[in-house]
């Protein structure tokens, strides 16, 4: 469950209209669309120009620029949307690409502050904005709570103590840089910190992981060392919730780790029974840790 010190609404009660789905780059926009979908809900995609996948034009949509927030919000409530999450990956862009509208332009100096700060600040920024244009905002695991991983081992693998002792490390890791705005993944071999997540996202990590491996910088055998991941303390988990998906796993497997930890329902997954297909196959264990367990 979220902490108390991060409210996943604005305080309205959610309606049954349209979900709105603010779209940035990724599986995960899919994801969420299809599981809402299942439940009888309707879907209008908010596709972000530059980040959103243009195969997601399949559901109801509009095309919008970060900076066009008034425009976009005029026409989802013409389509009778309240309810809005956000999913999908983004880089940070430059203020001068965000393609402003009046209603943006009149708010530059309250963006310009947003941008002195970490990717935390900025989207729970944005967000502030969108809910001043009189929306609903939820958090992709409020919209479809079955994406949400559990506690417990999920595949066939079994950690050993020194992969445990690892999680208990990287989790520490991730507590204490979180209150930076960085760090939501960590590998940790042997009580060893070998990587930290930054701007570069999960799977940019691993792959420096295993640049250094095959490099001869880490001289760590295959088959040892976790990635962990876990939201930030007090982080708005309406926004840039951790992210699991099979081609992590992949990754992971790549780079020679033992498994992958994260915290019991802080991370969202688009398909569990695929990921942990993939896990079992590339001899990868998967494990839910208990929240503040570490």
């Amino acid at each position: 469950m979220p902490p108390a010190s991060a409210p996943t609404t604005d305080g309205a009660a959610p309606s049954r209209g349209p979900l709105a789905i603010v779209a940035g780059g990724g599986a995960f926009p899919a994801a969420v669309a299809e599981a809402v979908r299942a439940e009888g809900r309707e879907v209008v995609m908010l596709l972000i120009q530059g980040f959103a996948d243009p195969a997601l034009e399949r559901y109801p949509h509009l095309w919008f620029r970060l900076g066009s927030l008034g425009g976009v919000s005029a026409r989802a409530k013409a389509l009778g949307v309240r309810d809005v999450v956000m999913v999908g990956s983004l880089t940070r862009p430059r203020v001068r690409d965000l393609g402003m509208d009046w209603t943006m332009l009149r708010l530059l100096p309250r963006i310009a502050r947003l941008f002195r700060g970490g990717d935390n600040h900025l989207l729970s920024g944005v967000l502030g904005l969108v809910a001043e244009q009189g929306f609903h905002l939820m958090g992709a695991h409020e919209a479809v709570p079955s994406l949400l991983l559990p506690e417990g081992q999920l595949g066939a693998i079994v950690p050993t103590a020194s992969d445990e002792a690892d999680i208990t490390l990287g989790l520490k890791v991730v507590r204490t840089l979180g209150p930076f705005d960085v760090g939501q993944g960590v590998i940790v071999v042997d009580g060893f910190v070998a990587a930290v997540e930054a701007a570069e996202g999960t799977d940019a990590v691993l792959a420096r992981y295993a640049s250094m491996r095959e490099s001869g910088r880490l001289r760590f055998p295959a088959g040892r060392g976790v990635l962990v991941k876990a939201p930030k303390p007090d982080q708005d988990r309406r926004i840039d919730l951790p992210s699991l998906g099979p081609a992590t796993v992949r990754e992971a497997a790549k780079a020679g780790l033992a498994g992958i930890a994260f915290e019991a329902g802080g991370v969202i997954v688009p398909d569990s029974l695929e990921l942990v297909r993939i896990a079992d196959e590339a001899g990868l264990f998967i494990l839910g840790v208990r929240p503040g367990s570490a």
